[in-house]
């Protein structure tokens, strides 16, 4: 899984040189964050729904999008999947309640 990741933030890093008229991402980087920030809540928005209507092929659609376009968010920051998992495996093996006890400390 990870290696698609890798290919994936592979192909978001070259698309920030591409021709955002030949590129949805270069023009979602182009759009600059607002932009980024609006598709990101509209798939979040969407995902939401899919899992409410209870489909759950739309629902895996949606949250393939919502993921991707996070790793939009993340590239356009300067900020990779990796940090995302290293994070995830952080947590891992911690119960909810600690880890967020651990966040207000």
């Amino acid at each position: 899984m990870s290696d698609l990741l890798q290919q994936l933030a592979q192909v978001l890093e070259q698309r920030k040189a591409a021709d955002p008229k030949q590129s949805y991402v270069a023009s979602l980087y182009a759009k600059g964050l607002d932009t980024i920030l609006k598709k990101v809540g509209e798939e979040a928005t969407e995902t939401v729904i899919a899992a409410k209507n209870g489909n759950a092929e739309q629902l895996v659609y949606e949250t393939a999008d919502l993921w991707f376009h996070t790793l939009v968010l993340l590239s356009h920051q300067g900020l990779g999947h990796e940090l995302v998992l290293k994070e995830l495996e952080r947590r891992f093996g911690l119960s909810g309640l600690e880890e967020k006890a651990q966040r207000s400390q």
